[in-house]
């Protein structure tokens, strides 16, 4: 059978044959309610590990690794279009699943992870989530379980190896290595922390709020099922495998080239745009204020920047302390999907962010953050509010948690919902009704879609 069968095969197993769905959640609790998990937020320190650097202005720690927070300022011409502090992190890490055929079935080896962020402690992550810094020993503390496996990747079948976008609000130019591969005949250790699993019983659990962290669902958004070759006569046994037939049409079938359209508007968007951006010094952010225990702005904004000590047991290293990015409010990304001549299709739009590695990606219809009161909605946008408010055509609503290793208890409400193509009506500019092909074929190639798209496409169900 075909590398793209055993995939939908696995995302059709919902009860899983190696762990079943409650071993899962009983391990979850159990490592809860176990692991000693301890995060206070303090003052920033005067003379720590960390600490704001009189010469620059950014927080930084003494090795000068892992990551700093600096003031970002953009503008367009005269006009101020931005002006908050960003996460710096050049640094590219791992996030990777190792995957493996078992008893017929391919499982996942995915691992309960804690980081100090994460507002409910323990959360399904990939084998592997390792900054640079973590895995390089920078810290001085252990090397991450499996890393050989990912740092030896082409010994085995390397089912996606990318590197994408994080959260383009948050970090400037910051992007992950998203990368799956499946080991083969390969005898792989089961750690504690550590349990097979189906893609299908990892969808059912992307159903609990903030169960399945963010990692998790951008690396499994990239696997590639429209450029995998289905053997002879497995399309039918595939299409069979789907409750949603017209989700099988849109993965496994091609549809007229719109890619150019795609690329004619985000080019044209870097080509022409007059925007300027800097860093600049924390102290010179106009509207934002450094306090003892945070830098928070004076107007409602989406988050501020607190700092915490942390004890963790298990972690590389067990104790330590840093800053985090601290949301304020809860933020809600929507997708709009349809369905036209058998076909699923999914709306789409060109977003631009401040800290976007290359300018613009392609994001859902709405990425409304907690400052937004929704004001500044076209009317696809409130289409979609007013949808949610009313509850229609509503496939999927489930409040996920974003990077628990920078973001301090930032949660957000994911929301596909289903609408008849003709409501829409005309698109406005930057908009596109596309098949999942196109987006499974646009992922394969670097900054293209926006972790928000990315996450939601994640959720999908067969």
């Amino acid at each position: 059978m075909s590398l793209a069968y055993e995939l939908v095969k696995s995302w059709s197993a919902r009860e899983g044959n190696v762990t079943s769905t409650k071993t899962i959640l009983d391990w979850v609790e159990h490592r809860n309610t176990t692991l000693t998990v301890d995060v206070q937020k303090i003052p920033f320190p005067k003379n720590g590990f960390w600490f704001l650097d009189d010469k620059d202005g950014f927080i930084r720690n003494k090795r000068n690794t892992f990551f700093q927070i600096a003031g970002f300022r953009q503008t367009d011409g005269e006009k101020l279009v931005c002006e908050q502090p960003v996460i710096l992190q050049k640094e590219i890490g791992y996030l990777g699943i190792i995957c493996k055929v078992i008893d017929g079935t391919l499982n996942f080896l995915m691992q309960a992870k804690v980081e100090p962020g994460n507002v409910n402690v323990i959360q399904i992550s990939p084998t592997i989530q390792a900054t640079k810094s973590n895995f390089t020993q920078a810290h001085g503390g252990r090397a991450p379980a499996y890393l050989d496996y990912f740092a030896h990747a082409s010994d085995y079948n390397i089912v996606v190896d990318q590197i994408q976008s994080e959260q383009s609000s948050r970090f400037l130019k910051k992007r992950n290595r998203n990368i799956i591969i499946e080991v083969g005949d390969a005898d792989i250790e089961v750690l504690d922390s550590h349990k097979w699993m189906t893609l299908g019983q990892i969808k059912e659990l992307m159903k609990i709020d903030n169960l399945v962290n963010m990692d998790t669902r951008t690396v499994l958004s990239c696997i590639p099922y429209s450029l995998m070759k289905l053997e002879e006569g497995e399309y039918d046994k595939v299409r069979e495998l789907f409750r949603d037939k017209a989700l099988c049409e849109s993965i496994f079938s091609e549809e007229e080239n719109v890619l150019p359209k795609i690329f004619n508007t985000i080019n044209n968007f870097k080509m022409y745009a007059n925007r300027r951006s800097e860093l600049i010094s924390l102290r010179d952010l106009s509207n934002w204020e450094i306090t003892d225990n945070e830098i928070i702005c004076k107007d409602p904004y989406d988050f501020k920047v607190v700092y915490c000590q942390i004890e963790i047991e298990g972690r590389e290293v067990r104790c330590w302390d840093q800053p985090l990015v601290e949301a304020i409010g809860m933020a809600v990304f929507g997708l709009f999907t349809c369905v036209d001549k058998g076909c699923r299709y999914f709306l789409v739009k060109a977003k631009s962010e401040v800290g976007c590695f290359d300018e613009i990606e392609l994001g859902p219809v709405v990425q409304m953050e907690p400052s937004n009161p929704g004001n500044n909605l076209d009317e696809i946008e409130k289409l979609l509010m007013e949808k949610l408010e009313k509850g229609e055509g509503v496939l999927n609503d489930v409040i996920l948690s974003e990077e628990g290793g920078r973001f301090y208890h930032e949660q957000n409400r994911n929301v596909i919902i289903e609408i008849d193509k003709d409501e829409v009506g005309p698109l406005p500019k930057g908009y596109f009704w596309v098949r999942y092909s196109t987006l499974n074929r646009i992922v394969q190639f670097n900054n293209f879609l926006n972790i928000q798209l990315r996450n939601l496409t994640s959720l999908l169900d067969i």
